[in-house]
């Protein structure tokens, strides 16, 4: 069960991340799950320096606010690397 909530999760964040950095037109529901796993993952890693002990392990709002964060950072990333198209 927690990994379909985490695919939700990401899945939710991802698409929000995607909005803001103007990538939505082309990218698809599995790279918006792909986004917000990833963003997930580097936002909690991000802000355990921040925050000790910091850990995302359930749905609130502060720990989606992070993922979509993360996944904004994510996806501004690949826009750098890749370029805009």
């Amino acid at each position: 069960m927690n990994f379909i909530v985490w695919i939700i999760f990401g899945a939710l964040a991802g698409w929000i991340a995607s909005m803001i950095t103007g990538r939505n037109e082309r990218q698809g529901c599995l790279m918006n799950i792909v986004a917000g796993v990833v963003g997930a993952s580097l936002g909690g890693w991000l802000m355990s320096f921040f925050v000790p002990g910091y850990q995302i392990n359930e749905f609130s709002l502060v720990n989606f606010a992070v993922a979509v964060g993360g996944a904004v950072l994510f996806l501004a990333v690949l826009n750098l690397v890749f370029g805009r198209r």
